[in-house]
């Protein structure tokens, strides 16, 4: 497949040639196309020659992505065939870059495969934060299950005659003076008993 620019000022004489090539695959029960080889010519003679990679889709769809590259920070989808011919001094870079070599129809491109991973690294951030806060929340519902109330474990007691019925007569035995400096004092004779189990 051939891109030839015409006579656009200095591109006159570059033409941009992709080598596609189309394979059967058994385990998915489809043919698939790859693209093999880009080659940049200049007035009939190679110049620079880059062997594409991981650029492939099926052979009924067409092929997408944001960033076809020689350069590292685009992921580096072309690379140089050779480290002596002129490639290296080339910097290929197409944008919003779409290719179907075969089955074409009317003339439009077909459903795209995007080069999109699924696990960017974006998206693995955002799974390792859920996994993060699921960890807490399970943490958190052990805890207060697990969360010993004081209620059930009191217990009060007191002696018989404590909630009984007090008559002004008794409340002179209730009460025994304390003896101290001038001032005075009473102690319960009665006391509650009460009992925390933890």
């Amino acid at each position: 497949l051939s891109l030839k620019f015409g006579d656009i000022g200095n591109l006159k004489g570059l033409v941009i040639r992709f080598l596609l090539t189309t394979s059967y695959y058994q385990l998915s029960v489809q043919n698939w196309f790859s693209l093999h080889r880009l080659q940049l010519l200049y007035n009939h003679s190679i110049q620079a020659t880059f062997n594409a990679t991981r650029i492939h889709a099926p052979a009924s769809y067409s092929y997408h992505c944001e960033h076809v590259s020689s350069l590292q920070r685009y992921d580096a989808l072309l690379i140089p065939s050779s480290a002596n011919d002129l490639s290296k001094l080339w910097e290929v870079t197409f944008t919003d870059f779409q290719i179907q070599g075969f089955n074409i129809q009317e003339g439009h491109f077909a459903y795209a495969k995007d080069c999109a991973s699924f696990f960017s690294p974006a998206i693995l951030m955002g799974l390792v934060m859920s996994l993060i806060l699921l960890l807490v929340l399970a943490y958190a519902l052990h805890m207060l299950i697990h969360l010993k109330s004081l209620d059930r474990h009191y217990e009060c007691k007191a002696s018989p005659d404590y909630f009984a019925q007090m008559k002004d007569s008794d409340m002179g035995d209730e009460k025994e003076p304390l003896r101290s400096s001038g001032n005075e004092s009473y102690e319960l004779r009665n006391q509650q008993i009460c009992k925390i189990y933890i």
